[in-house]
């Protein structure tokens, strides 16, 4: 098996149940809950608004060359989130509509691109989310080589076939999946005191002496120090 021009078809697969219930917590709760640690930054943004939720399929490709993710569309398993680490390269589109349009026919998550998409209306049009660093609108070349389902890095972060990605308006955060059960646990812990924490707020129970106190209290914990 060639190194740098090969395709692994199959990967351990975390269970759906949990796929679904990340898919319901919002990704700056979820990152809050990795530390922090794991969410994409580098220019990855949401090309519609669509929410994101999956399991990841990656595709290692070169830069401007997608045989590989065009050969990933058949492999892949309905839900899953194509993820294509074209080395961050802005100037030639690695998915567009054609694609697009054929992942929706297959029932696939949708779309994440470490480089640039094209046919933005038809990107604005689909069901299917994309998320990418930039748009242009030079196709690419089909020569490869390329990997499937090894690791790849996108938006600074590693992403292993079998990881659970969610996104939304704030971006992506990526879950190991071995992490997914107890990252699901905290993630529902985390959103539940937020938003109990907003209706206090909302209601006058939060009182400005309780913010004051909380974060005066971590500004002096850190070194900091009044004047």
């Amino acid at each position: 098996m060639p190194i740098g021009f090969r395709a692994i078809t199959s990967f351990e697969r975390p269970d759906p149940h949990l796929v679904e219930a990340l898919g319901k917590i919002p990704s700056s709760n979820i990152g809050d809950c990795v530390r922090r640690m794991y969410c994409m930054f580098g220019g990855i943004r949401p090309f519609n608004k669509r929410p994101l939720s999956g399991v990841a399929f990656t595709v290692k490709a070169p830069s401007g060359d997608n045989l590989v993710a065009q050969m990933a569309l058949d492999y892949a398993s309905p839900g899953d989130i194509i993820v294509v680490d074209g080395a961050g390269y802005p100037d030639r589109a690695l998915v567009g509509g054609m694609m697009l349009t054929y992942a929706e026919s297959r029932g696939l998550g949708g779309f994440v691109v470490n480089g640039a998409v094209r046919d933005l209306d038809d990107i604005a049009a689909s069901p299917l989310p994309v998320f990418a660093m930039s748009a242009t609108p030079l196709g690419p070349y089909r020569e490869g080589p390329g990997e499937m389902n090894v690791p790849v890095v996108c938006g600074g972060q590693v992403v292993m076939p079998g990881d659970i990605l969610v996104g939304d308006s704030d971006g992506i955060v990526v879950i190991p999946r071995k992490d997914a059960p107890t990252v699901l646990e905290l993630a529902r812990q985390n959103l539940a005191k937020e938003q109990e924490e907003m209706q206090s707020m909302r209601t006058g129970a939060y009182s400005s002496e309780l913010h004051k106190e909380t974060f005066q209290r971590d500004f002096l914990r850190h070194g900091g120090s009044f004047v």
